[in-house]
């Protein structure tokens, strides 16, 4: 499967952006899709991620209330709805996609396989 992210830019503190994660050479319901930001200079951390066949959901504690992760099946694209969004949400925002049986592990990095390039957001203070 290869992924796409899109949607990432600049937007002031309290803002909302909606990340999309789009999917091709295979359907996402048959996978576990994570969001992970990467700030600079830090390590690579689970933000969110959603099952593929039951549709569960996790939030890392920061962004719970202000994220929202979804999926369109139909379009073969996972979203990430951010809101509220402030300076520490600043990072290289990236999905990757792992098999369904990693839900349980699914804030981990090495969980997955398959990742996308990556798209910047930038919150300015």
């Amino acid at each position: 499967v290869q992924l796409v992210e899109s949607g990432g830019g600049l937007v002031q503190s309290g803002g909302s952006l909606r990340l999309s994660c789009e999917a091709s050479g295979s359907t996402l319901d048959n996978y576990v899709i994570g969001w992970f930001r990467q700030a600079p200079g830090k390590v690579r951390e689970g933000v969110s991620c959603i099952s593929g066949n039951d549709g569960n959901t996790w939030y890392e504690d920061s962004e719970k209330g202000r994220f929202t992760i979804s999926r369109d099946n139909a379009k073969n694209t996972v979203y990430l709805q951010m809101n509220s969004l402030t300076p520490k949400d600043t990072g290289v925002y990236y999905c990757a996609a792992t098999d369904p049986t990693w839900f349980s592990l699914c804030v981990s990095p090495a969980s997955y396989g398959y990742w996308g390039q990556g798209t910047q957001v930038t919150v300015s203070s």
